[in-house]
């Protein structure tokens, strides 16, 4: 695709965003929606078009060259994918789940449900290729010290005994003597067989006879295989057979392979010409336009001087750096309304530090139930967005700037000079401002002097006070224990222990899995549906990559501090920690209760450790803490043969820590687990802001998984391998029992013979077999105890309410709750 194409996505995108802006912020609010099935509406289908928006800008963000609009859609992107994060968010409150089915607004817009998959933005990773290079060899270079520390005598351990050595001689020669016999045998059998056949068929009868079977067979063999390549013609002209011809790589695939890799070493040299021009034209207006720039500030502020002498009778106070310096001066505002601004700042400072106590009292002394009365008798209402404000701001500027630019001379797609010339000029009246404001104040203090007769002590004086009230009481910083020691020495420790450990190269794309087709089907039928492998993938790419792969996403989007996976052994859930750490770039650290075992012993020790895995977790963000098997750590009984391993140390100190995750900290604990009922539920729920469940997969999935495994492993499926009836006798078992299976049985002396022998379902039942499956008992009891964590229990109350009769309002609902 050439530019204007991936223009023509941008221009498409910021359509519907600015029609989504229109609907978001209307010139009135909207009443509020009394139906929380229609306002649920409401909310997917913002989500759905939002997510629309999402994957045009990715897909022109990743492909365009024009430095300067990959900066706009980038801030753009930001703003929908917290937009996005705040509709799921409301979503979640609203049906009181974390999967949502929402077919019918799929149907309204015309989508299919590929429509639903959430992109993960290249940029991500491609702006910080060289960070993760040097954290990859970092940890490459510490485990292989760690190696030679560990095993500095390799010899001693390659020595072999002497029963050692006559074992494998042994079996070395037995091997010889049965390929010996073999070979014997087959001689015999074969030469026995060709004299005994020559012996008894003689004769020009038997030659009759096998002419016609020969003929029979072959015409057999002929009309079928005219038969096959009708019906192969027929399926493919009827759309359901793919071309063979389409299945191998095309030219035009590796012609748009190798365009796209020279569209991104442009992409790299416009970026570079883009910084050394905004070098070289810094300078340029530093010299020519800062002496100006300062004259005419110094005119403006002196001119606003004197017109609130005039309009007040005295000089004004100069405005503080935190209220913007002369920036309040440069508004549009008369000399009275600029005067009156400061002072009604002043007082709300003053004001606040009194009512903020009082608000306090006032919102704890409310009830819940008081305030989801309150909440049915007015309606429900959109939550503020810290988003839409950017996005409009955004969506002015390209408006502005870029929707009818002409560009016909700008072939190559280089940067405007003039754009960076006007974006410049602000940088430039910000230094200057910060010169010129010290001048002005000096300059302000010697006129009130000369000419009001005020002393210059009193004002300091004055804002020495209103500092300090601004100020007010300072929190204790937390008190760092390894302030002596560098980065470096911090993470060689940690992966010595064991702790920091490297990821997988496996991405979110490898988490195969389809549609649930029927969720809306069930949820119609008050039936609750377990959600396919999918479903987990959008909501994971949703609460965990995004938020980690952007900083303005993490600081403004609603925190997620955890998260805990919860599924059977084999469905995938240590490979999804690693394909969040790979999407996002992220350190890995593993706290899981087995890796713990016998390391930093003693409260000390486990404070420390604590206190280095979260420090080099914030200085290496964005950081993903891996706690494996996290029941153990919220054990009710402790099992005698793990006692020694103490599994619940980590029980009071770790939810100390995830308090003290902030916004601008990007980092993430996710725990998994395969038996949640061992543990107190509600320790896991405090600990855990999100709970996703990981069920086995369902039919779709399965389909997708054996196709899929078969082909990533170097087989061919042909009709005699039936996947129809493979995936459905293979129910209940895991993605981690196929991989195990299909790795031992399409081995490369297999793959040889794929043309003699093609595979069939029989040849994966039977190594299949030897697993144990996933019980429908099992996957019930894990959704029996979700339905006691707390969205379970608000989702349970929801569906009853529903069934019994529509709530009461007003009086009726507060005699009934008194009652």
């Amino acid at each position: 695709m050439s530019q204007r194409s991936y223009n023509h996505i941008w221009k498409d995108a910021m359509s519907e965003l600015s029609r989504l802006l229109a609907e978001e912020l209307p010139p009135e609010p909207p009443p509020p929606q009394r139906d929380r099935v229609v306002f649920f509406q409401q909310l997917a289908t913002l989500y759905v078009r939002y997510l629309q928006v999402f994957r045009q800008l990715e897909e022109a963000h990743n492909l365009l060259v024009h430095p300067q609009k990959r900066r706009l859609v980038r801030v753009i992107l930001n703003g929908v994918m917290g937009r996005l994060l705040e509709l799921k968010n409301e979503m979640v409150e609203k049906e009181f789940s974390e999967y949502h089915y929402v077919d019918d607004v799929l149907h309204a817009l015309k989508l299919t449900p590929a429509a639903l998959e959430i992109p993960i933005p290249q940029f991500f990773l491609n702006e910080r290729s060289k960070e993760v290079e040097e954290r990859k060899t970092m940890l490459i270079d510490i485990l292989k010290m760690v190696v030679k520390t560990k095993d500095p005598d390799t010899s001693v351990d390659t020595l072999m005994t002497e029963e050692e050595a006559i074992k494998i001689i042994q079996m070395a020669e037995r091997a010889w003597h049965g390929r010996l016999r073999a070979k014997l045998n087959k001689e015999i059998r074969f030469g026995s067989f060709d004299k005994s056949h020559r012996a008894k068929n003689t004769g020009s009868a038997f030659s009759e006879m096998a002419a016609i079977r020969i003929q029979k067979v072959w015409r057999g063999y002929i009309q079928g295989k005219k038969a096959r390549i009708a019906r192969d013609e027929e399926m493919i002209f009827l759309g359901m057979v793919v071309d063979p011809k389409y299945q191998a790589p095309c030219s035009a695939e590796a012609a748009a392979q190798a365009i796209e890799a020279s569209t991104r070493i442009k992409q790299k040299q416009h970026e570079e010409a883009y910084l050394k021009s905004i070098e070289e034209i810094l300078k340029q207006l530093r010299e020519m336009e800062y002496h100006d720039t300062s004259k005419t500030m110094k005119n403006q502020i002196r001119q606003w001087f004197f017109e609130c002498r005039n309009a007040t009778g005295a000089f004004p106070d100069y405005p503080s750096e935190e209220d913007g310096g002369s920036a309040l001066i440069f508004a549009e505002k008369s000399p009275q309304e600029l005067m009156e601004e400061i002072a009604m700042k002043e007082e709300e400072e003053a004001n606040n530090s009194k009512s903020k106590g009082t608000e306090e009292k006032k919102g704890k002394g409310k009830d819940k139930g008081k305030e989801a009365e309150e909440e049915e008798d007015a309606g429900l209402k959109m939550m503020p967005s810290a988003f839409l404000s950017d996005l409009e701001a955004a969506n002015k500027r390209f408006e502005d700037v870029w929707k009818n630019r002409n560009e016909s001379e700008n072939f190559t797609q280089m940067h405007e000079v003039e754009l960076v010339k006007e974006e410049l000029r602000k940088v430039i009246e910000a230094e200057v401002r910060v010169q010129v404001d010290e001048e002005m104040r000096e300059e302000l203090a010697e006129l009130k002097l000369s000419v009001d007769k005020e002393k210059a002590g009193k004002a300091k004086a004055n804002a020495k006070k209103k500092k300090g009230s601004k100020s007010g009481k300072k929190k204790k910083k937390e008190k760092d224990l390894t302030a002596d020691r560098t980065l470096e020495s911090l993470c060689q420790e940690l992966v010595e222990q064991g702790l920091l450990k490297p990821t997988k190269d496996v991405r979110m794309q490898d988490f195969w899995g389809d549609y649930n087709y029927l969720g809306t089907t069930l949820r119609q039928n008050d039936i609750e549906p377990m959600p396919s492998l999918l479903d987990v993938r959008q909501v994971l790419s949703l609460y965990a990559v995004l938020p980690l792969g952007s900083q303005e996403v993490h600081e403004k989007a609603p925190l997620i501090k955890s998260i805990l996976l919860v599924g059977p052994a084999g469905v995938g859930k240590s490979m999804l920690v690693h394909a969040v750490c790979h999407e996002t770039g992220a350190t890995l650290f593993d706290l899981s209760p087995c890796n713990l075992a016998g390391k930093y012993p003693g409260k000390n020790g486990l404070t420390m450790m604590l206190h280095m895995v979260f420090k080099v977790a914030r200085l290496l963000q964005p950081s993903v803490i891996w706690i494996g098997d996290a029941e153990k750590m919220f054990y009710k009984k402790v099992p005698k043969e793990e006692e020694e391993l103490d599994p619940r140390r980590l029980k009071k100190d770790l939810p100390k820590c995830l308090k003290l995750i902030k916004g601008e900290d990007r980092v993430l604990i996710i725990g998994t687990t395969r038996d949640p009922q061992s543990a107190d539920i509600k320790g896991l729920s405090k600990m855990y802001g999100k709970i996703l469940l990981i069920p086995r997969p369902d039919y779709g999935s399965r389909y997708i998984l054996w196709e899929k495994l078969i082909k990533k492993q170097g087989g061919n499926i042909t009709k005699a391998l039936d996947l129809s009836s493979l995936t459905k006798v293979t129910d209940g078992y895991t993605p981690g029992h196929m991989v195990q299976v299909v790795s031992s049985v399409v081995s490369q002396d297999r793959i040889q013979e794929l043309t003699n022998r093609p595979l069939t379902a029989g040849d994966f039942v039977v190594p299949l077999a030897k697993f144990e499956p996933v019980f429908q008992k099992e996957e019930e009891a894990i959704k029996n105890w979700y339905a006691k964590t707390p969205l379970g229990k608000r989702r349970i109350k929801a569906a009853t309410g529903k069934e019994e009769e529509a709530p009461p309002k007003g009086k009726d609902a507060k005699k009934k709750e008194k009652k």
